[in-house]
């Protein structure tokens, strides 16, 4: 999530800061964010359900938190996959901006993981810290709307 946050923070900072150059970044740390996911979900798959597909797909049933990072993750795959100058040449401007517009219900998707998976053990201060990060970012953009 820190990967994605300051993915959404650089165009505020941007502003805020009066550097255009830190737009730069963006992508690659979009794309790390992504990376990290993949290998959250690797990690999950290898050293907790030992790759058993049944036990996964048991535990995406019984667990909300987990099929909302595994659907957070999914919405993640396309924005990776357009990442490139020839992907926004491809499918124009506007389309690729619309497709990446998923990144905020993707950041939604993964604060809730998070709160489903603190609710467990009722330690909800980092979620909180989280969610007013977030909360900010969302309304620094829609004040600049």
């Amino acid at each position: 999530m820190r990967a994605l946050w300051l993915t959404l923070a650089i165009t505020p900072l941007r502003h805020l800061l009066g550097w255009p150059w830190l737009v730069r970044y963006r992508r690659q740390l979009g794309l790390f964010a992504f990376f990290y996911a993949s290998c959250h979900l690797l990690s999950y798959a290898v050293f907790d359900m030992d790759l058993d597909v049944a036990e996964m797909a048991h535990d995406l049933v019984k667990r909300p938190f987990i099929w909302v990072g595994f659907s957070a993750w999914l919405l993640m795959v396309p924005l990776a996959l357009t990442s490139f100058n020839a992907a926004i040449r491809r499918l124009g401007s506007q389309n690729w901006q619309r497709l990446h517009r998923l990144v905020y219900a993707i950041a939604l998707m993964a604060l809730l993981h998070f709160f489903w998976m603190r609710a467990a053990k009722h330690n909800f201060n980092e979620v909180a810290v989280y969610g007013l990060i977030l909360l900010l970012l969302f309304g620094w953009r829609v004040r600049h709307r």
